[in-house]
């Protein structure tokens, strides 16, 4: 029933997104002056029309439609099923009778999507590190590639160790997914809570120092991938880091050791008899 339940959650998910996005801008909105005429409200930006094929496309989005790879004749039954919740007519698809034959019928396609993603990530990606062996790009024993392009000074950060950093992270293709140089801010994080191919490149550098590192997907996002993020179950990633600062994390505290006073007994008090 998991297909049955995303489909649910992400309907909830994305009325509630437009209901927050609503309550948000009415609690931002300052309290209205007294004016002796009332300004007329500003045309909305989009037609309730587009706001409709926008839901549509979100929800299809979200659940991942595109990977079903839905035949002309499987878009017109979904259509068909829409149309007849829209016009609120009773219907015997009930959760229970087809919630099983959903999950099957879409589990089937998802793990077929999942198959095909993965055998096409493998390919690209052996061919692309085939290539950067013949360049002489440097490899660990992990299958993390690394060109390091000014080594640093001092001492390399350490797994536990919060780092900041600039990046810009690349697709196979080229495209930039993440860039933190192009929005201008640096970023912190623990070194120990990121992809594992930057907990071990950025080891290979001291502050000050920039290094080149092509992530294999198995030390990326692995067969997840980060949709949201546009990256594709099993991709191979590149990115341009340099490392701007390391700290290492705050002591911990001493512990506390209890102390035992001998207990005085007041003077005029009588002793417990023996």
């Amino acid at each position: 029933m998991k297909i049955v339940r995303l489909l649910q959650a992400s309907t909830l998910a994305a009325f509630a997104a437009f209901a927050s996005t609503a309550s948000a801008q009415d609690a931002a909105a300052p309290a209205a002056p007294t004016a002796p005429a009332v300004a007329a409200p500003a045309a909305p930006k989009y037609t309730d029309e587009q706001v409709f094929e926008a839901f549509g496309y979100l929800v299809g989005q979200r659940i991942g439609i595109s990977q079903f790879e839905l035949t002309a004749a499987e878009k017109a039954a979904v259509m068909k099923g829409l149309t007849t919740a829209f016009d609120g007519t009773e219907s015997a698809f009930s959760p229970e009778t087809f919630g099983p034959e959903i999950q099957r019928v879409l589990g089937g396609r998802q793990e077929a999507a999942t198959a095909k993603a993965a055998a096409k990530g493998k390919a690209e990606s052996a061919t692309y590190f085939a290539d950067l062996k013949t360049k002489g790009v440097l490899s660990t024993a992990s299958g993390l590639f690394y060109e390091i392009v000014a080594p640093g000074a001092g001492d390399k950060p350490k797994p536990t160790d919060t780092v900041k950093v600039h990046y810009t992270g690349k697709l196979l293709s080229g495209k930039v997914f993440d860039s933190s140089v192009e929005r201008g801010e640096p970023v912190e994080f623990p070194l120990n809570q990121v992809i594992p191919g930057w907990t071990e490149g950025l080891q290979l550098i001291a502050k000050g120092g920039k290094v080149k590192l092509y992530i294999p997907s198995e030390l990326g996002y692995g067969a997840q991938g980060a949709p949201q993020g546009g990256i594709a179950p099993f991709s191979t990633l590149v990115f341009d880091v340099e490392l701007i600062d390391i700290k290492a994390p705050a002591p911990a505290a001493a512990p506390i050791e209890a102390v035992t006073e001998p207990m005085t007994v007041p003077s005029g008090m009588d002793t417990p008899a023996k």
